[in-house]
C-alpha cells in the first residue's frame, strides 16, 4: 500500500522543576540553598530517511511524544535531559501545520537532513538561583517550561528529475524498465500501477544520470480527483522534465492527440505552473504501428504546435530509447535544479495556530489575561528587550488577545497584566 499524506500529532517533552533545597551536613549550620535545575525536555527531530518512498510507517502510528526532563534534586544535582524523539521521512516530504496548511520544512533541503519542529521544554532553576543578600533562604524555585505540541500533515513530493505522464497502459512502466533498473509491475490492464515508480537511469557520459519516477496513469477528471488524480499529481510537482508519453499505435482505440489534450488540460487545471513545465512528447509502441490506422501526420503536426520535441520508442522492443535518454540528459543540463519548497509558517502561526484556551478576567480596572500557551510564550521574552517586546505584541495581535480584551470592555488606560507582565493598555 502507497500512502503519501497524512496527519499526525506531536508533542516534545516539559521541562523538569527546579528543585527546593538547602545544604545540611554537620558542623554546617548555614548551608544555604542548593537546589538543583531541571533537566530540558526531548525534542521532536524529523530526519530523512533515504531508504524510504512511502509514508506507510505512520499508518498505526500517528503520535508522538517525548519524555519530560528530569526533576532537580539536592546538592546542586540537575535533573536529566530527556532523549530527542527521531521520526524517520522520505526525502521529499512536506512537514504542514494541520491548522494553517502552511509548509514548515522541506524534507528535501540538502543543507541538513534532520529538522526540529518541536522542542522541549526548558528546565525550571533550583533555588539556589534566587538567594540575594537580603533573601538567603528563596523557598521557592521555577517549574519547568511546556514542549511546543502540533498536529501535522506530512505530504510527500518525490524527488525525481523526470516524470513519466500519460493514460494509463501507455507504457510507462515499460519504458522505466528499459532504461533503469527499476522493476515496476507491469501487466495489460488499467492502473497496474498504484504507487510511483522510481529508477535511476545512467546517461553513460562519466557517471552521469537521473532519476525517472512513472507517475500512475491519469485519467480526465485527475484534477478534481478522479481515478488516481490528486494522490499522484503531486509527485509531478517537483520534475523538471516530463516526458509525455502517447500510444502512438493506439491499440485501445484512442487518439494519441485526444490524449496528450486530456493530460495537457488536468495539468493546467492542477497546477497553471506545471502546465509550463519542458514535455518531451514520447510515442511508444511504435513497432505496432499500422500508418493506414493512425492519422500520424495530424499527431505530428500538434506536436509541433506545441514546440515540443518528438522521440519514437518502443518499449517492448528497446527501439530509440537510448537516444531519449541522451537527450533527457542534455535537457536536464540546461533546466533550474529540483524544486525546495520555502517554509512559510513563521515564529508568530506557532503561537497562533497553537488553539490554546485564553481566558480573560477583569478586576476593577484590571484586565488578567491567562492561558497555557501565554505562560510557556512569556518564558521566552525579554521585556527589557525592544524586539522581543515587538514580537511579544504581534504574537497577541494575530491571536486575537487584544480584540478579546476591548470585547471584554478594555480601553485606553486600562492596566493589562499578562502573568507578571503588566502594561497600560493603548489602542
Amino acid at each position: 500500500m502507497f500512502i503519501d499524506r497524512i496527519q499526525i500529532f506531536v508533542k516534545a517533552g516539559n521541562g523538569g522543576n527546579g528543585a527546593v533545597s538547602f545544604r545540611r551536613e554537620k558542623y554546617v549550620s548555614h548551608g544555604g540553598p542548593d537546589g538543583g535545575d531541571g533537566g530540558n525536555g526531548g525534542n521532536i527531530v524529523f530526519r530523512v530517511d533515504e531508504g524510504s518512498n512511502t509514508l506507510l510507517a505512520f499508518r498505526y502510528k500517528r503520535k508522538f511524544i517525548a519524555e519530560a526532563g528530569g526533576n532537580g534534586m539536592g546538592h546542586k544535582c540537575h535533573g536529566a535531559t530527556a532523549p530527542d524523539v527521531f521520526i524517520d521521512v522520505p526525502p521529499g516530504t512536506l512537514i504542514r501545520d494541520a491548522a494553517t496548511g502552511k509548509i514548515i520544512h522541506d524534507m528535501s533541503d540538502d543543507d541538513g537532513k534532520s529538522f526540529t519542529v518541536c522542542r522541549g521544554g526548558r528546565g525550571g532553576w533550583g533555588n539556589r538561583h534566587f538567594a540575594t543578600p537580603t533573601r538567603q533562604v528563596p523557598m521557592f524555585a521555577k517549574n519547568g517550561t511546556r514542549g511546543e505540541e502540533k498536529e501535522l500533515i506530512l505530504e510527500l513530493k518525490m524527488l525525481a528529475d523526470v516524470g513519466l505522464i500519460g493514460f494509463p497502459s501507455v507504457g510507462k512502466s515499460s519504458i522505466l524498465s528499459r532504461i533503469s533498473a527499476a522493476k515496476p509491475k507491469i501487466a495489460d490492464y488499467h492502473f497496474t500501477t498504484l504507487s510511483p515508480n522510481l529508477g535511476v537511469v545512467s546517461t553513460g557520459e562519466d557517471g552521469q544520470g537521473f532519476v525517472a519516477a512513472d507517475i500512475p496513469g491519469l485519467i480526465e477528471g485527475a484534477s478534481d480527483g478522479a481515478g488516481l488524480g490528486h494522490e499522484f499529481l503531486r509527485h509531478v510537482d517537483r520534475c523538471r522534465l516530463l516526458l509525455h508519453v502517447v500510444d502512438v499505435a493506439s491499440t485501445e482505440g484512442r487518439d494519441p492527440v485526444e490524449d496528450m489534450q486530456i493530460i495537457d488540460r488536468e495539468l493546467e487545471r492542477y497546477s497553471p505552473e506545471l502546465a509550463t513545465r519542458p514535455q518531451i512528447v514520447v510515442a511508444n509502441k511504435v513497432d505496432a504501428l499500422v500508418r493506414e490506422y493512425v492519422d500520424v501526420d495530424a499527431f505530428e503536426k500538434h506536436v509541433k504546435e506545441l514546440g515540443r520535441e518528438l522521440f519514437y520508442v518502443s518499449a517492448a522492443t528497446g527501439e530509440g530509447l537510448s537516444a531519449l535518454v541522451k537527450r533527457v540528459g542534455e535537457c536536464l543540463i540546461e533546466l533550474p535544479e529540483i524544486k525546495i519548497y520555502e517554509a512559510e509558517y513563521t515564529a508568530e502561526d506557532a503561537y497562533v495556530s497553537a488553539g490554546k484556551e485564553t481566558t480573560i478576567r477583569r478586576e476593577n480596572d484590571t484586565f488578567y489575561v491567562e492561558g497555557e500557551w501565554l505562560f510557556n510564550l512569556c518564558g521566552q521574552i525579554n521585556f527589557s528587550d525592544y524586539e522581543s517586546l515587538n514580537f511579544f505584541q504581534k504574537v497577541l495581535r494575530k491571536s486575537g488577545v487584544f480584540e478579546a480584551l476591548e470585547a471584554k470592555g478594555c480601553d485606553e488606560g486600562h492596566t493589562v497584566s499578562i502573568y507578571d507582565f503588566e502594561f497600560d493598555y493603548v489602542k
